[in-house]
């Protein structure tokens, strides 16, 4: 199983449409509060459809929180500030696929803390700001899936 982590999400559309990637690929969703909405919220409930029930996220206090339960879990943390592409990376079985806040991205402390595992999509031009997060969660997932040959 890999794991995708949502660092503090702030749009209940991308968690409900990550949540159902999660649920179809066998992957565990895990939330770091603060969270920018409500689990009971109408629209993450909408984009994961009935997948929600079925998905069952964990969720924790915060970044300190998550580490202390998951120490050692090797984690990939998906930022436009990456040197390494999603391609490049040796996925192994349970990793964690790291993902930031839709409209600020992973916090500096965590990349700096974490620059060796730094990784990015590609894009055309640097005049693009990012991909949706929904859209970054799976092809992440989707490479390491590939990789692994684990469907």
């Amino acid at each position: 199983m890999f794991n995708i982590i949502l660092h503090q999400p702030e749009i209940p559309q991308n968690t409900g449409s990550i949540g159902r990637l999660c649920v179809n690929n066998g992957a565990k969703l895990h939330l770091i509060h603060p969270l920018g909405f409500e689990t009971t919220d109408y629209y993450l409930r909408r984009a994961g459809l009935d997948y929600w029930e079925k998905l069952d996220p964990t969720h924790y206090e915060d970044w300190a929180d998550f580490l202390t339960r998951n120490p050692d879990m090797r984690l990939w943390f998906f930022t436009t500030k990456g040197s390494r592409r999603h391609t490049q990376v040796d996925w192994a079985y349970g990793d964690g696929l790291v993902f930031g806040r839709e409209t600020a991205g992973l916090p500096e402390n965590l990349l700096s803390t974490h620059a060796s595992n730094l990784v990015r999509i590609p894009m055309l031009g640097d005049h693009h700001r990012s991909l949706n997060q929904a859209q970054a969660a799976a092809i992440g997932l989707y490479e390491a899936l590939r990789q692994t040959e684990n469907w």
